[in-house]
């Protein structure tokens, strides 16, 4: 084995350190590629400052890009939280597991709120989730008291409250979780 030269390898370039013109355009890139809330681009744009520096005397005005993203309608927290909080109940999470995600993306608690799912879209995400997974009824055979058990914590992680996770997992038939799943829709819960 050969030992290198240090003054032979390649240096690694070091990014220019940031400006206020490239920290708005870095802040356009990235709402333009992904959907993101004020929070999230806000510590996009402060993990940015510290790899990179920032060139200049004036201290760097962040939340000021962040409010003009948020003014221009580039960012929009209370579409993301709509989109996101959809995707993972479509995905079978239940209705804790999504507002925990929706806090963790910075939306504020009166949002949360606002957007939180119905009794209907909660029991359909139940449904899913119990599919997905091959809970209760949807499993080859019916459990016995230790899976059953491991069944209602996986529904209870998934973010679904204990009496949905019983209804699924105890459920008769796939039939019987499927109209539980029905009886309610949005509008009356």
């Amino acid at each position: 084995m050969t030992e290198r030269d240090p003054a032979s390898s390649p240096e690694r370039r070091r990014p220019r350190p940031l400006n206020a013109g490239s920290l708005g355009e870095l802040a356009l890139g990235y709402a333009a590629r992904f959907a993101t809330s004020a929070a999230r681009l806000e510590r996009y744009l402060n993990r940015k400052l510290r790899e990179r520096g920032w060139e200049g005397t004036e201290e760097p005005d962040v939340a000021g890009v962040v409010a003009r993203m948020t003014e221009q309608r580039y960012v929009d927290d209370a579409a993301f939280a709509e989109a996101r909080g959809g995707a993972l109940l479509r995905r079978g999470y239940g209705p804790r597991r999504v507002s925990g995600a929706l806090a963790e993306a910075g939306i504020a608690a009166e949002l949360r709120a606002e957007l939180a799912p119905g009794e209907g879209a909660t029991r359909r995400a139940a449904l899913t989730f119990a599919r997905k997974r091959r809970l209760g009824p949807f499993g080859a055979a019916p459990p016995d008291r230790a899976l059953r058990e491991k069944q209602l914590a996986a529904m209870l992680r998934a973010g679904h409250t204990l009496d949905s996770a019983r209804e699924m997992v105890d459920a008769a038939s796939s039939a019987a979780a499927e109209e539980w799943a029905a009886e309610v829709s949005d509008e009356e819960g």
